[in-house]
């Protein structure tokens, strides 16, 4: 939360109008400009801050304030966006509040003028707008024309890595919600209308660019925190190899497992507690972190993120001081089916279980009534030493995007599909397994109990409210088929199958009336 705080605007990087995707000619939010911001490579490092914070901050100007035109400006940050996608649709979340679209995604039934998935997709296309103009403005050329030789352009020209590396994740998140988005390079001039790009041709895209920037990045954990590094380049190859099967057609576990296995290998440890990976001082578990968003309740003041994750969890005979806040939101909870997977697994001494049962039922017969479902814990704006964070509303939890953990379940799952050492994965499987259970070898298993059956609820354990869940069970076929069920899914309170097509979001409805490049998903 300590790092890449400060919030500088410039020409190319405003607020969007219309259509994040056609009108990409933009203007300035105030009189910084090009003319005084590209001459040092401090100005670079600032305009990069600004390509990191739009990840965490809506606007320039903190809370209320909105980068992206049309969408609700205070709430309406990445994080929070993303994560009522990958979660609110799934098994692992539902929330009580009747804000227009919220409620479509447990019932499974949205739209493409829903305004949250329109949100999403606007700040994913923001993010790229303000990493490619950032690559427009550090070239070699642009470099010399500003005066910047030497150490300090090479040192811009690792800036630049890492805006490839944001580019790459946000088109990953397109692919993986939206499938077929609008595609876009620094090499487009401003006011390019984008032509659509296809799945599978997008993850040949970010698999180059990826495999392009790797080398030349800073080493694993040399960068500043909060910062991209070669790491974070071979964390995402893993993740997108996971899925390539979802997103091409064809499997690619042998990759993932290697590029999981480079990372694993670089020197990073889970920490000893699971209970202390979503604290106020998270900043300290950089062992385990690999690549986060950061937040400072002082510095970076936004209503989503980790503010939202932790105030909305807090309701009921919940006492909000505990967890360091002012007060709860009364939304989000999860479902009985997530419970299971924690008690009938070996023993409910799992300390990954972190759930508020006081006043609250396993059941939920109605999506609205907090007190309807279990409320969950794992997000506190405490120290490890039980010290409240810098603000009792804007909270200082850093959001992994990735850790380590992930990489183990990554080398795991492909050595349940044949590609990786199962005794290797066993080990890595153990090893996640001791931390939850305080050490002890409680929760350990051989590799003949190493399955896919497994591996799914080992990832919804480990990995729980993290923004994991969709993506795995489409990776499944569990998320619109009948293979698996859960409260409310479809509609129907024991649950429902819903179409296929439902396993990728719909391009919003705005940016299909302003881009004529662009075709809807099959089935909206």
């Amino acid at each position: 939360m300590k790092i890449i705080n400060k919030i500088i605007a410039f020409v190319g990087i405003a607020t969007l109008v219309a259509s994040c995707s056609k009108q990409l000619d933009v203007t300035p939010i105030d009189q910084v400009t090009s003319a005084n911001v590209y001459t040092s490579k401090a100005g670079y490092k600032n305009v990069l801050a600004k390509v990191y914070a739009a990840m965490a901050n809506t606007g320039s100007n903190g809370a209320g304030s909105g980068d992206v035109a049309d969408i609700d400006p205070g709430t309406s940050d990445f994080l929070r966006l993303y994560w009522k996608a990958q979660e609110l649709s799934t098994d692992e979340a539902v929330v009580a509040w009747g804000d227009a679209g919220i409620q479509d995604f447990h019932l499974m039934n949205w739209t493409s003028s829903n305004p949250m998935l329109q949100g999403l997709y606007y700040r994913c296309m923001y993010q790229i707008t303000v990493a490619n103009e950032f690559l427009r403005q550090s070239t070699d050329a642009k470099l010399a024309a500003n005066g910047i030789t030497g150490a300090d352009a090479d040192e811009v020209r690792k800036y630049r890595l890492e805006a490839r590396f944001i580019r790459a994740y946000q088109y990953a998140n397109l692919m993986d919600l939206f499938g077929n988005p609008p595609f876009i390079t620094e090499a487009d001039e401003l006011g390019t209308i984008p032509k659509q790009i296809l799945r599978k041709d997008l993850f040949a895209y970010v698999e180059s660019e990826l495999k392009a920037i790797e080398p030349s990045m800073y080493p694993a954990r040399t960068n500043e925190y909060g910062r991209a590094d070669m790491a974070a380049a071979q964390a995402l190859l893993a993740r997108i190899y996971l899925n390539a099967q979802v997103y091409t057609g064809t499997e690619r576990y042998t990759d993932a497992a290697t590029y999981a296995k480079k990372v694993i290998d670089a020197g990073y440890s889970l920490i000893s507690d699971y209970t202390q990976l979503m604290l106020a001082d998270n900043n300290t578990n950089t062992s385990e972190n690999i690549f986060t968003i950061n937040y400072d309740g002082k510095r970076t003041q936004t209503y989503g993120g980790t503010t939202f994750l932790t105030h909305a969890s807090v309701g009921g005979a919940m006492t909000a001081a505990d967890f360091g806040i002012g007060g709860g939101w009364v939304g989000l909870r999860t479902t009985k089916e997530i419970i299971a997977l924690y008690n009938n697994f070996i023993s409910s001494s799992d300390t990954r279980k972190q759930f508020f049962t006081n006043g609250q039922s396993l059941e939920i017969s109605n999506l609205t009534t907090f007190t309807d479902g279990y409320s969950v814990t794992k997000y506190r704006n405490k120290t490890k030493g039980g010290v409240s964070g810098s603000d009792e509303t804007f909270v200082d939890i850093d959001m992994p995007i990735f850790r380590l953990a992930e990489m183990y379940l990554i080398y795991a799952e492909a050595a349940v599909n044949g590609k990786a050492d199962i005794n290797l994965a066993t080990t890595y499987m153990n090893t996640i397994a001791k931390r939850a259970y305080g050490g002890t070898s409680q929760g350990d298993i051989t590799s003949a109990q190493l399955t896919s059956d497994y591996i799914i609820k080992e990832r919804a354990r480990e990995l729980f409210w993290e923004g994991f869940r969709r993506t795995d069970l489409i990776r499944y076929n569990y998320f619109t088929t009948s293979n698996y069920l859960w409260t409310w899914k479809g509609g129907s309170k024991d649950g429902a199958s819903v179409a296929s097509f439902r396993n990728l979001y719909p391009i919003p409805l705005k940016d299909l009336a302003a881009n004529p490049n662009l075709k809807q998903n099959t089935g909206y």
